[in-house]
């Protein structure tokens, strides 16, 4: 029987009574992704699993997305390696504030990141609940965002001269692979409703919006730059403390994330798989 321990924070919850490295049947599917819905991001720690078994759980909650610009590890399509060596001096990894893949044109549900070597301090995730930001933006706030159409592109991060770019591969352990595709554009409402639960949030990040649609840099950055700040305010975080052999799955469409620092000196490897889009035929 599942035990769920709520973090106390503004999303988040510690799942425990489940062994994740055996079949994941419908029932037990459909608990967790009650669960999962209701707190957007779950930790289930002592989970010994190998890339078999974390693959047959993320396909428990949907096909495997698309994951670009990161090839995968040997052997593997779906699982791509996050990690930074002891002695790594490149810039971190996904430090601002983001939902993975917002880019697409069908963004995933959500993510799923097992930890294999954690640092002993440092590392850890922040999580931004953007159902609560968008029930605590003022009326005045809101009504400027509504409507509005976000232009979505990775070419900030993974064009040829993004921040991981040609000049930023060699130094860095994660095999990131840029790519002119990152100049391709998508655009996704600034508010929208959970296509599971249809309650809405902000969909919106830092990392990946370049603009808003029939608005001008000039009209549309400073927007963008107030919201931004509004969505990673600390009432709406959740800071997730990793652990050895810890699965996290959490949700994009309800989720921002940012990784932090603070682990110089210490190896650090997650593996980690995307979950497809929700597909309502699939139930």
């Amino acid at each position: 029987m599942l035990k769920v321990e709520p973090s106390g924070q503004a999303c988040g919850a510690r799942v425990t009574g489940v062994d994740l490295s055996r079949e994941i049947s419908p029932g037990l599917a459909s608990e967790i992704r009650s669960v999962w819905l209701e707190h957007h991001v779950l930790a289930f720690p002592n989970q010994k699993l190998t890339d078999d078994d974390l693959e047959r759980f993320t396909l428990a909650f949907g096909g495997f997305g698309e994951d670009p610009f990161i090839a995968p590890i040997p052997g593997r399509k779906h699982v791509v390696a996050i990690q930074r060596r002891a002695d790594e001096i490149s810039p971190l990894f996904a430090e601002n504030w983001h939902s993975d893949w917002s880019f697409q044109a069908r963004p995933p549900a959500g993510t799923c990141l097992y930890g294999i070597i954690i640092p002993p301090h440092g590392g850890d995730t922040l999580f931004a609940n953007q159902h609560a930001a968008l029930d605590a933006l003022p009326p005045e706030f809101r009504a400027r965002c509504e409507g509005k159409i976000a232009i979505h592109s990775a070419r900030k991060p993974y064009a040829l001269d993004g921040a991981y770019g040609e000049k930023d591969v060699a130094r860095r352990s994660m095999d990131i692979r840029p790519s002119a595709e990152a100049h391709k554009t998508e655009r996704h409402p600034l508010i929208q409703p959970h296509p599971e639960t249809g309650r809405p949030a902000i969909f919106s990040c830092a990392g990946y919006i370049v603009g808003i649609d029939g608005m001008n840099e000039a009209e549309s950055q400073p927007l963008l730059s107030e919201l931004y700040r509004w969505q990673g305010r600390d009432e709406f975080q959740y800071r997730h403390v990793w652990e050895p052999e810890m699965l996290v799955m959490w949700d994009n469409r309800s989720l921002l994330h940012a990784a932090t620092g603070g682990y110089d000196g210490y190896d650090r490897l997650l593996h980690r798989t995307t979950i497809a889009a929700y597909d309502p035929a699939a139930g």
